[in-house]
């Protein structure tokens, strides 16, 4: 009974999975960084948390270590990374609440949903949309160029930051939305069995006799085509 737990366990020494434990452990210390207003050394650990985001995966590739571990802690170390980021930001009052606020509803929402879709066995497979992943990716430049902007004092993305922030506010509901829509098509997908079209009859050539037999032809006949259904 207790080889598949340490089967499980044995997947945290893959070096993806490790590479992504380590992002994890950074988390911490970025918001200490923060909160002591030491938005260089915070801005070069999320840099680490970046670097280290897309060396697992391919480590995971050229190691032929992909895991089942790895597949949910991943996404958990980067949405966990990218939620405190937004957290404590707003605590420091330099992104507005109403952002956080919407990121923080539509991650809630559609964990939300994707828990009870997986409970009841309704769905299992949750791909990310397209407004998902743009969503994600403006949310990581946002937080590169605010951390940037803090680390070297510099004014010049003060208005690339508006924008990412504002976008970020209407990209989050809308992904949202995207999701929701596709579950519900999938979800009516699964339930509407496929409709098979009725076998077609076997059909006579247009002059009906071609396919007949012939009288004295050598003993040998032609039989009537059969159309596949």
């Amino acid at each position: 009974m207790g080889y598949p737990a340490v089967a499980f366990l044995a997947q945290f020494r893959a070096a993806p999975n490790l590479l992504t434990m380590v992002r994890l452990f950074t988390i911490p210390f970025i918001v200490i960084e923060i909160l002591d207003g030491n938005f260089g050394v915070a801005f070069s650990l999320f840099i680490l948390a970046g670097i280290s985001d897309g060396f697992d995966g391919l480590l995971a590739r050229w190691l032929d270590q992909k895991t089942t571990l790895g597949l949910y802690l991943d996404p958990i170390a980067d949405k966990l990374l990218l939620s405190t980021l937004f957290l404590v930001l707003t605590h420091v009052g330099i992104i507005p609440r109403y952002v956080t606020v919407l990121v923080f509803s539509r991650d809630f929402g559609i964990l939300l949903i994707a828990t009870l879709l997986f409970a009841t066995h309704t769905l299992r497979d949750f791909r990310p949309s397209f407004f998902g992943k743009l969503n994600t990716l403006v949310q990581i430049v946002a937080l590169l160029t605010i951390l940037g902007e803090r680390a070297f004092s510099s004014h010049q993305f003060a208005l690339l930051n508006t924008v990412l922030v504002r976008s970020i506010a209407f990209l989050a509901p809308l992904s949202a939305a995207q999701y929701a829509w596709i579950v519900i098509q999938r979800i009516h997908a699964a339930e509407d069995p496929p409709r098979r079209s009725p076998p077609k009859e076997n059909v006579l050539p247009a002059d009906g006799l071609s396919a007949l037999p012939t009288a004295g032809g050598g003993g040998s006949s032609e039989s009537v085509d059969r159309v596949a259904s």
